[in-house]
């Protein structure tokens, strides 16, 4: 391997699915704008819409995630097509 090519600053971060509130702790060099205090520590925040923890594939159910009213907006063009007029 190529040395002072990686990342040195890695550090423990919290990442937080949105859609279930399940948090994991994995070590990151993503820059984060919030912290969160989990067991006395304090830790950089990343929020995440959907993980494996709320992902249909993982999970064996469908789970409807609306972000930004997207799923309104569809319903809202398209309507609900098996219903006859």
């Amino acid at each position: 391997m190529k040395k002072e090519i990686h990342p040195t600053n890695y550090r423990p971060v919290v990442f937080k699915d949105m859609s279930n509130d399940e948090i994991f702790i994995s070590r990151s060099t993503v820059n984060a704008r919030e912290t969160i205090e989990v067991d006395g520590v304090t830790y950089p925040l990343v929020k995440l819409e959907i993980t494996s923890s709320s992902h249909p594939f993982y999970t064996g159910k469908q789970k409807l995630v609306d972000t930004a009213g997207r799923v309104d907006k569809f319903m809202s063009r398209y309507g609900d097509r098996s219903k006859k007029k």
